[in-house]
């Protein structure tokens, strides 16, 4: 998480949410760094869930990501709770909840829905203190 946290930190020299993700492999090794670039590349896909996912999927060489854990700061959307799943992440591992836009149990519960074919192991609160300082930071700032 504290990488995770690093990156969403380095969002914010671009006026991005700052949200950061990264995708570690089973001995913990990072295969894939995030942070949210909508507004620096002009991309409504670019959270950073995608961003790491993407990454991840470029580093093994296949889309496949079974084995792996998607570490997030905030909880992802539905889009991105989606992603998760089609990549067959083991495990989603995020730290402050969102309430307004949370796929990951908060709102709706995308990874954990029995009609889909894969249901990553779901671990939220991690550091979330943190996660939600520095995004109640960014909007106390944007508004």
């Amino acid at each position: 998480m504290l990488a995770a946290l690093a990156e969403a930190r380095a969002a914010l020299a671009t006026d991005d949410v700052p949200i950061g993700a990264v995708v570690v492999d089973a001995a913990g090794g990072v295969l894939g760094w995030g942070r949210n670039v909508r507004e620096a590349e002009h991309d409504p896909t670019g959270h950073a869930e995608v961003v790491a996912l993407r990454e991840a999927a470029r580093t093994r060489g296949e889309w496949r990501l079974d084995g792996c854990t998607l570490v997030v700061t905030l909880e992802p959307c539905t889009m991105c709770a989606g992603a998760a799943v089609l990549a067959r992440v083991d495990r989603v591992v995020f730290g402050a909840h969102d309430e307004k836009a949370g796929a990951v149990g908060s709102l709706w519960d995308v990874v954990r829905d029995r009609r889909l074919n894969h249901r990553p192991e779901v671990v939220s609160g991690v550091m979330a203190a943190e996660s939600r300082a520095l995004l109640g930071d960014f909007f106390r700032d944007h508004r």
